[in-house]
Parts: structure tokens; sequence; C-alpha cells
């Protein structure tokens, strides 16, 4: 089987969500501004953090995904609508702990504001966690980790369409 190499967006959003899940589950979700590399590095005290040694060669596309504050207790469209990056922030990511259902359960849903309640609740449910980065040039990459089962393996997809709306909502603060 020939590995297909992951662009620099896939390989930015899989680091984080390994970062992420270092922490282990039950965890807020996480705001990630991603810059420029060469930006971060330009930097004489953050160059060392990152292991850059003078002079290293930096490709130019490359990405460092830098942790924000919490986000404020509220809802999360409420909380990245009052987002607004610095010109040197070219994407953003977030991780989210959501709740996963099988289409066949999409019927149980009442389709109101109970939804994630009788989610929550469902027998077929799984627990997940979603990391979704976009870039301001249009670029969107989605890593979905669902728990193992009665302590089983997690199971890990990639995909770069797994949340359009919140993609859509991150790339909003990016303007």
């Amino acid at each position: 089987m020939a590995l297909i190499p992951l662009g620099v967006l896939d390989a930015v959003t899989a680091e984080i969500e390994t970062h992420v899940a270092a922490g282990g589950w039950d965890q807020a979700p996480a705001l990630f501004a991603l810059v420029p590399t060469i930006t971060v590095a330009a930097d004489p005290t953050t160059a060392p953090l990152l292991g850059l040694e003078p002079g290293t060669e930096i490709p130019p596309d490359s990405l460092t995904p830098v942790a924000q504050e919490p986000l404020p207790d509220k809802p999360l469209d409420e909380a990245l609508a009052a987002i607004e990056w610095p010109q040197s922030v070219t994407g953003c990511a977030l991780a989210q702990e959501i709740v996963v259902l099988p289409r066949s359960a999409e019927a149980d849903l009442p389709g109101t504001d109970d939804d994630l309640q009788v989610a929550t609740a469902h027998p077929e449910r799984r627990e997940a966690r979603l990391v979704v980065a976009v870039t301001e040039a249009g670029a969107t990459s989605c890593v979905l980790r669902l728990r193992g089962a009665l302590g089983g393996d997690d199971e890990v997809a990639f995909g770069a369409d797994l949340a359009p709306n919140l993609a859509d909502a991150l790339r909003a603060t990016l303007s």
C-alpha cells in the first residue's frame, strides 16, 4: 500500500490532534492560531522553543500551531464570532469533543434544541474528538478521533469535509 504524503495543513491538523490527545478525554474546546513558521522563527526567543537553530532553512509554506487562551464559556458560535486575529495569523484550528451517531439514529433526534441531550443519551452514540483547521486561502483539513468502545483502540479518520459548517465559522474569524 502506497503512503500518500500529507499536505502542510493536514500535517498541522494531525499534530494538533496528537497534542490534544496527549491530554486525554473530557477536555474543553481548544483554539489554535496557525502562523507561518518563518514568522514564528523570526522571533529570537521563540525559535529555540521550536528547536530551530539560527540559519535553519524553513519551508515557506510551513505552519506552526499556537495554542490560544481557553474560549469563553458561551455557545461556540458566539465565541467564534467574537474572535479577531492579527495579520500574522493565516489560519486557525479548533479541537473539540463531540458525540457521533450512526445515520440510522438520526431519525431519533427531535430536531429541536434537545438534539444534543438526546444524542448524548443515545445507546449507539460514540464519543469523538474533532479537529478542524482552515486557512484564509480556503484550505480545510479535519481529523476525527472516535473513542475506542470498552477500552478498545481509537479510530481515526481524515478528511477535508467532515465539518463544513465549523470550517466556515472558523474561516469567518480570519476575515
